[in-house]
């Protein structure tokens, strides 16, 4: 009884609780970071020089999408299920980073590609090999491994003494609008030196092997369903400054941009529940159904209704936001950030029916069917609206490609009795 009190009367002890605090450790220290980097950079670079950046960083995106292949879903599954097997453990990690090495070498050679195809890069490739640079510091993470054992406090402080060390490295060396290069350069140091801790840590915890063929292509083989999913998300999330860019001048993608970069600073605010949860969830739902059905049911909660309040609040203060933030030579980006207010509730709503409900429960298929649609209703609509409403319309797309896989997820849920606001209160069967 008294243990009970005790447990009751320290939530933070619980395990949940603590990762979710780091977490969000890392976030407050990603915006106090943010209150000295991003107005210095939109006075510094300017409209033009922070489009540049953006072009660059939306390219790095696809990049990193390519390289991380899902793993930091994929993998992060098979490491909570397999916690207590380190030869199992071993031999996924050795694998995801083969894999990883390859997909790197891919992306280089694609970039030969690009820097020739696409005007802006012709024009500044510079921009296109720091961008690279950026995105392959990223792709060599391996925070998922220790997601896997729910160590969130430790990938948090490597976190955010990256980011102090690099904003430090920002300040001194980006000075001119010219610098955009310089910035990716600095900002991937700072990935970088976190993903070289952390293989150094997984490699304290497991034995150091060279990966073998068969891993590597069983390593893709797990990844592959969520890299479809990252690849059909990306096509309404991370590319829109690229896709914006092939249609308008790096100006009027500053401040696209400078908008995106506001209303994310709020989306990230979902990331540490969603990531918390996701491998909580991923092990009750097999052993556990009831308590996962609760647990998802929460986050429901928490995530949509935090991201109608927090999207109200944006859309009221979008013109201080961006005075205070970008500067007055931003004024443009205000009915930008007005429209990508509307996406925060819904992405908060998708994050909980999907990636914390639908994934764990192995509805892959689904799931990225539905994210491919929602993709290309996005890439569609900008094609159609991007070259007349330039920012204003390449965010109406987003919004819409959100509130059609928010609602599908919820329509498909409800279909298969599977649905966390409804769950039955017994254990199903098994998943149709």
């Amino acid at each position: 009884m008294i243990g009970s009190k005790s447990r009751f009367s320290n939530p933070f002890r619980h395990v949940i609780v603590q990762n979710v605090l780091s977490l969000y450790g890392v976030q407050v220290v990603g915006y106090v970071v943010s209150l000295f980097t991003v107005p210095y950079l939109a006075r510094v670079l300017g409209a033009a020089g922070w489009g540049l950046v953006a072009f660059a960083q939306a390219f790095g995106s696809y990049v990193i999408l390519v390289g991380e292949y899902g793993f930091s879903l994929s993998a992060t599954r098979e490491v909570a299920h397999h916690r207590d097997n380190r030869e199992k453990l071993t031999e996924i990690f050795a694998g995801v980073l083969g894999a990883k090495t390859l997909l790197a070498a891919a992306s280089l050679l694609l970039a030969l590609i690009v820097r020739w195809c696409v005007p802006v890069f012709r024009e500044h490739p510079t921009i296109l090999w720091a961008g690279m640079f950026w995105a392959l510091a990223q792709v060599f993470n391996m925070m998922w491994f220790f997601q896997g054992f729910e160590r969130f406090r430790l990938v948090a402080a490597i976190d955010i003494t990256a980011k102090i060390m690099a904003t430090i490295g920002i300040l001194v060396l980006v000075r001119r609008p010219e610098d955009g290069g310089r910035l990716l350069i600095v900002q991937g140091c700072g990935f970088l030196l976190s993903s070289a801790v952390i293989l150094g840590l997984a490699y304290r915890k497991l034995p150091v092997r060279l990966p073998k063929l068969s891993s590597t292509c069983e390593a893709l083989r797990m990844g592959w369903s969520m890299f479809l999913f990252r690849g059909s998300v990306s096509l309404y999330t991370v590319g829109n400054a690229f896709i914006l860019g092939l249609f308008v001048s790096p100006q009027l993608v500053g401040y696209y941009a400078g908008a995106e970069r506001i209303s994310g600073a709020f989306i990230r605010l979902f990331g540490p529940v969603s990531q918390t949860l996701y491998p909580r969830l991923s092990h009750l739902v097999w052993h556990a159904r009831i308590r996962a059905a609760r647990l998802a049911r929460i986050g429901v909660l928490i995530m949509g209704g935090g991201g109608v309040a927090i999207g109200v609040l944006v859309f009221v203060l979008a013109p201080l936001l961006v005075r205070i933030i970008l500067g007055p030579n931003f004024g443009p980006a205000v009915p930008v950030l007005r429209v990508l207010s509307l996406l925060i509730p819904f992405v908060g709503i998708n994050y909980a029916l999907g990636m914390q409900w639908m994934l764990p429960l192995r509805l892959d298929r689904v799931f990225n069917t539905i994210v491919l649609l929602g993709g290309l209703i996005n890439i569609s609509l900008a094609t159609a609206l991007a070259t007349s409403y330039k920012g204003v319309g390449m965010a109406c797309a987003v919004v819409t490609a959100e509130v059609f896989v928010g609602a599908s997820m919820y329509l498909v849920l409800s279909s298969r009795n599977l649905n966390p606001l409804s769950y039955p209160p017994k254990d199903e069967p098994g998943i149709a």
